[in-house]
């Protein structure tokens, strides 16, 4: 058994059809696949995740997503890989396939002396606890959006014009945080495509907007109004000064407009501060996972892991 890289084509041709029932969404299987060539291609897509699989001879075994990130912990860089998309066909199952691929991944990282690997995990963690991931915090907040100011504020659509100035408020709330993914001007390019194809759910409305002062950008909410289920999922919010500080909580309610509630990821400490009454309850899909492949990644995983307060990442980095 070995492993192999799937050009892009191939895994839209192969895997992808028989993904789609458990990524794909609402998105019809010409949207999912364009959507996710579209991403491979990005400046991001092209430097930094390739999609994997293994194989036996020319057999198709399982497969998965790779992507590096670089994580800052305590001002040491920590170089990180991710894996996503977990897949091992059906009739393939229960023999080990999926474990033995992720094991070669991670022997082939160490190899390269990156320090750690991550996922998101949508199943039950026990599966990659076997292979040395641990369990860090992954919560959801739901709360009141009349629990928010009703102060007027002006707003108004994140244009392209603005993703500077939003990783600008979004470097002001991250340089508090313990640890954090770093975004690159590639990952920031990475998350503008993705909010424009969220844009085209047509089960949900996506909502990206922002607070200027002379033109710049100086507080932001990026998330999804679903009528149906009376809430605005919020992805990410973030701002700069104190300016910022005072238009981001009525942002918020502008971006939840007339739906009753407000819920997501519980966001980092730094940016914890616009939420009001909020409840919060342990994530079921999607926990964020980590396993140290070099001594000096062990002490930051035990970190990640042992902080419960409040999560570290936000929806938005889940590839």
């Amino acid at each position: 058994m070995r492993l192999r890289t799937i050009p892009i084509e191939k895994y839209a041709g192969a895997v992808l059809p028989v993904t789609a029932s458990l990524w794909a969404g609402q998105r019809d299987l010409q949207t999912y696949v364009r959507q996710t060539n579209e991403l491979a291609r990005s400046s991001y897509g092209r430097r930094n995740y390739r999609t994997v699989g293994l194989f036996e001879d020319n057999d198709w075994l399982a497969s998965c997503k790779r992507y590096e990130r670089t994580i800052d912990f305590n001002g040491k860089r920590l170089r990180a890989v991710g894996f996503g998309a977990v897949f091992t066909p059906q009739a393939l199952r229960g023999q080990g396939y999926a474990t033995t691929m992720l094991a070669l991944l991670m022997d082939e990282a160490r190899q390269r002396r990156l320090d750690l690997g991550y996922l998101f995990s949508d199943i039950h963690p026990a599966f990659y606890a076997a292979l040395g991931f641990q369990e860090c915090p992954s919560h959801t907040f739901t709360m009141a959006s009349d629990s928010l100011p009703t102060d007027r504020v002006r707003s108004g659509r994140i244009e392209d014009s603005d993703w500077r100035d939003v990783a600008r408020c979004f470097r002001a709330l991250e340089s508090a945080e313990r640890w954090r993914i770093e975004r690159s001007a590639a990952v920031w390019d990475w998350i503008r495509v993705r909010v424009r194809q969220r844009a085209e759910n047509r089960t949900a409305q996506m909502v990206a907007l922002a607070v200027r002062a002379k033109r710049r950008v100086i507080a932001y909410v990026i998330g999804q109004r679903q009528p149906l289920k009376d809430v605005f999922m919020l992805d990410e919010l973030g701002w700069n000064g104190s300016a910022g500080r005072a238009a981001v909580a009525p942002l918020l309610r502008n971006a939840a407009g007339d739906l009753r509630r407000i819920s997501g990821w519980l966001p980092p400490s730094s940016a914890i501060a616009p939420l009001h009454r909020y409840r919060t309850r342990k994530r079921t899909d999607a926990i964020l996972m980590m396993a140290p492949l070099s001594a000096r990644a062990r002490h930051f995983v035990e970190v990640a892991s042992g902080d419960s307060a409040t999560d570290a990442v936000w929806s938005t980095d889940h590839i």
